[in-house]
Parts: C-alpha cells; sequence; structure tokens
C-alpha cells in the first residue's frame, strides 16, 4: 500500500514551521539581545558575539556574500528567513525593514534549538 502525501496537510505542517519561527524570533527580541540592520550585525559578526544570523530573503546578493563569509569565518550559522525585509520586521514588531537580525542572546526562545535540529 503506497502512501500518498495529502497537499493540505504538507501545506499545514510548513506553515506551522513558518509559526514557530516567527514565535522564535519574535520571543529572542522580546526577551533576547539582538542586533537590527546590515552595520550593526556585521559588528556583532567581526566581534564574534552574535549567536545565529537571520538574514530577509530580498538582502542584496553583495551584503548576503559579505554576511556569509564573515559567519562562516565565526561559525555562526545562519537562517534564511523566507520572507522580505518588510516581513521580518513586521514579526520583530518594528515599524521599519529589517534586512539582517543578529541574535547574541535569544533569551527564553527556542531558536538555536530549532536551527541545530533543522541541520
Amino acid at each position: 500500500m503506497n502512501f500518498i502525501c495529502q497537499p493540505h496537510r504538507l501545506k499545514n505542517l510548513l506553515q506551522s514551521e513558518i509559526m514557530d519561527l516567527d514565535k522564535a524570533i519574535l520571543m529572542a527580541v522580546r526577551t533576547g539581545k539582538v542586533n537590527f540592520g546590515f552595520k550593526e550585525s556585521m559588528e556583532a559578526l567581526r566581534g564574534k558575539k552574535a549567536k545565529l544570523i537571520v538574514l530577509a530573503k530580498n538582502l542584496p546578493s553583495e551584503k548576503e556574500k559579505m554576511v556569509k563569509h564573515y559567519a562562516k569565518i565565526a561559525g555562526i550559522p545562519i537562517l534564511q528567513y523566507n520572507d522580505s525585509s518588510l516581513g521580518l520586521g513586521t514579526v520583530c514588531e518594528k515599524p521599519f525593514p529589517v534586512s539582517v537580525l543578529a541574535i547574541r542572546d535569544p533569551g527564553s526562545s527556542e531558536i538555536l534549538k530549532m536551527v541545530k535540529s533543522k541541520k
């Protein structure tokens, strides 16, 4: 007997993962220490203060390459957020776009465990 995946269940599963990620990012912003934006995130990367980097989907490729290069040198994981910088800013409850988010301390968020479990 073959198992047939029902598309609506797969869609619900993916939506729940996205919602969990959004909640984890928001909890890190509320209870932890984070840096918003490319420049501040790069400072956290250079100083090896960041524990996780979140990149918006529409980050320009040259900036994305730079962030990934420094993150690889520092051994810091990168999470590609599946929405634009406006969406990431909304999740962070900020009235502005957030293209890069550096999480220095996750607070009571489980985001670091979520990233490790995806690898």
